[in-house]
């Protein structure tokens, strides 16, 4: 089934996509397709490959600490 994705925390979005969700291997290839647009979005706005090292995963697990996830049929 398609689903539309969505992660907002503090009333901002920060993802939004549409995936087939049939089971939870393909619930969490859709939750790894936003954590991997997230983590690239982190990674085109650092300016050094010192800052860049520091941030890696450990901002995307920061950023979405508090988010709340919904699920909508698209």
């Amino acid at each position: 089934m398609k689903v539309k994705l969505r992660i907002k925390k503090d009333g901002t979005l920060l993802y939004a996509g549409t995936h087939d969700v049939v089971d939870a291997d393909s619930f969490g290839k859709a939750c790894a397709d936003a954590w991997s647009k997230l983590r690239q979005e982190q990674l085109d706005q650092e300016t050094s490959i010192g800052a860049l090292m520091e941030h890696l995963d450990g901002n995307v697990l920061d950023q979405l600490n508090g988010a709340h996830i919904s699920l909508d049929r698209a």
